[in-house]
């Protein structure tokens, strides 16, 4: 046990004691529980027969809603002591404290307001799952069944919350959804309608990426950034636009990486799977690699 001790007084990085204490995990899935009965209500939670079961559901979960992420919100912004910085734990200072809530009750309450609009573009997502996918036979299915729905949704409140700055907080919840369905979302990324993940696993898709509407993905691919320049001490430049871009209308198979900041995929251009591409596509064009040779040899040789 001294050992241990030692170890945890010679490395403070990775331990941390005091008062302040950062957000929770077992209340952040708390919180994706409440807000996705709150975007698929009757499909998620309980069955609802009427209008006022409606009413009265919605008015329950916003109200649960708001407990946790008030109180989320606040041990993020206290935990990175509402500058950016983790600081010293065992201080707090009142009016640096008085910050932090004022800072949770704004996120919060503009936060709830975007709930709507993420509703609609849900909608069309959904919808585009079902178009694109052959093996939908169903809406319902589309819901209840497939991981990009369940990822897509949590991302696109966690973005809304990262667009509010909360700290560290929208990266949770990403993290949370990544782990149930292999798909891994930065919150900070851009993504516009209609857009659907075919199987999902392995998808990546970084921090400064910005996807046009009606764009379509497949498993295993990529969105990463090329290289990672670095500042006089070594570490990397943060805060840089390092991922690419795909316009409107962009297929991308399975297994394909795409990198670079500077890296534009055209509008309605089609990246086959496996490729590895670092540079930009005009629009209306078909990325493929070279056919690889496929030899068959006989069994009895």
């Amino acid at each position: 046990m001294s050992e241990l001790l030692s170890s945890i007084r010679s490395h403070p990085a990775i331990a941390r004691t005091g008062k302040v204490v950062s957000p929770s995990d077992r209340q952040i899935s708390s919180l994706i529980g409440y807000l996705r009965q709150l975007l698929f209500p009757g499909f998620i939670g309980p069955v609802l027969a009427t209008e006022e079961q409606v009413e009265d559901h919605v008015a329950q979960l916003t109200g649960e809603v708001t407990r946790l992420l008030l109180s989320e919100c606040e041990a993020a912004f206290r935990y990175w002591r509402a500058d950016g910085e983790v600081g010293d734990p065992q201080l707090i200072d009142p009016g640096l404290e008085a910050a932090c809530i004022e800072k949770a009750e704004a996120a919060t309450s503009a936060f709830l307001k975007t709930i709507p609009r993420v509703r609609e573009l849900l909608a069309l997502d959904v919808q585009a799952a079902f178009d694109g996918d052959p093996a939908a036979r169903h809406l319902d299915e589309i819901i209840l069944c497939y991981p990009s729905v369940r990822a897509l949704s949590v991302f696109r409140l966690a973005h809304e919350l990262f667009q509010l700055q909360v700290p560290v907080l929208p990266r949770m919840l990403c993290e949370a959804v990544h782990r149930e369905t292999g798909i891994d979302i930065h919150p900070g990324a851009t993504i516009g309608k209609s857009f659907f993940i075919d199987h999902g696993t392995g998808v990546v898709i970084g921090e400064t990426v910005h996807i046009g509407d009606r764009c379509k993905i497949y498993q295993g691919v990529t969105l990463g950034a090329r290289s990672f320049p670095k500042d006089d001490q070594g570490r990397v430049t943060k805060g840089l636009h390092r991922h690419p871009t795909l316009e409107d209308d962009v297929v991308v198979y399975a297994g394909a990486t795409i990198l670079g900041g500077d890296t534009v995929i055209g509008a309605r251009t089609e990246v086959a799977g496996g490729v590895f591409v670092t540079s930009s596509v005009p629009s209306d064009h078909f990325v493929a690699a070279p056919k690889a040779r496929t030899r068959l040899i006989s069994r009895e040789q």
